[in-house]
């Protein structure tokens, strides 16, 4: 399946219903015609919804169709449950972006970088410390590791644009995995000497390893929030208590089969 044909779709939807072509709670056109719009087979725009249900955006009812179940919100919606660039977010919030490259590092992990980021001691690293601006604002600073024989043209200039889509459409990584923690952290010097915290005693922190395709991890970040301006976001989808045991039950038939073959 061509990726560029799904990616424009998925792109071309996901933009309609965050400008609201496509209102809260109204269906979206039916699958026959989406393909007829876009002129691509069934599968590619399967694919392009699949990935917009499960980003939160839609919501597919058997033998009704797909509805738009999005709301945009007044702060700005950072996703949890998906992997995506600064750039990107903003430009989903509709915000006006950019980005300061504070420190541009070449590092070997020692003990306490391994400890902290998960690359193991002895590894290069690149260290990038970023400061991310939202509509004239200082808003998040970010604290970036990245595995240095992975990306070794990596500059400053490509660090104040996006390095995923530097990594991405330039040396061609697929960016798979990203394991994540949210914590509440007292402010350090640093938050304080790049943003205005107004009064405020702690940040919101996202931290996350990320890995590419091969399962290699490329990057460690902690990035720290200003707690008035963001919110962050997740689609959970609950299963069925049903469904779970006629899951395990099957598992353990299995298992009891693979069990009795040993047994013979």
């Amino acid at each position: 399946m061509p990726k560029a044909i799904y990616d424009m779709i998925y792109r071309d939807l996901k933009e309609k219903i965050e400008t609201e072509q496509y209102a809260y709670q109204e269906l979206l056109p039916s699958e026959h015609n989406l393909i007829s719009l876009y002129g691509c087979s069934r599968n590619t725009v399967r694919r392009a919804l699949a990935e917009l249900a499960s980003e939160g955006y839609i919501q597919s009812m058997q033998g009704k169709g797909v509805r738009n179940i999005y709301q945009p919100v007044d702060q700005n919606a950072y996703t949890v449950g998906g992997i995506e660039s600064f750039k990107e977010a903003s430009r989903r919030n509709r915000r006006m972006s950019a980005t300061r490259v504070l420190q541009f590092t070449e590092l070997t992990a020692d003990a306490r970088i391994e400890k902290r980021t998960g690359f193991p001691e002895g590894t290069e690293v690149l260290y990038i410390q970023r400061l991310r601006i939202l509509d004239g604002k200082p808003l998040i600073l970010d604290h970036n590791y990245f595995l240095r024989e992975l990306m070794p043209e990596l500059t400053p200039q490509i660090a104040e644009g996006s390095v995923y889509e530097y990594l991405e459409e330039e040396l061609g990584m697929n960016i798979v995995t990203s394991k994540r923690t949210l914590t509440v952290e007292h402010v350090t010097q640093v938050d304080e000497k790049y943003i205005d915290l107004k009064g405020y005693n702690c940040m919101a922190v996202i931290t996350s390893q990320t890995f590419n395709d091969e399962g290699v991890q490329f990057e460690y970040t902690q990035s720290r929030h200003h707690p008035d301006y963001f919110q962050f976001q997740d689609v959970a989808v609950r299963k069925k208590s049903g469904a779970m045991e006629g899951s395990l039950k099957t598992e353990l038939r299995l298992a009891g089969a693979q069990n009795r073959r040993n047994v013979r």
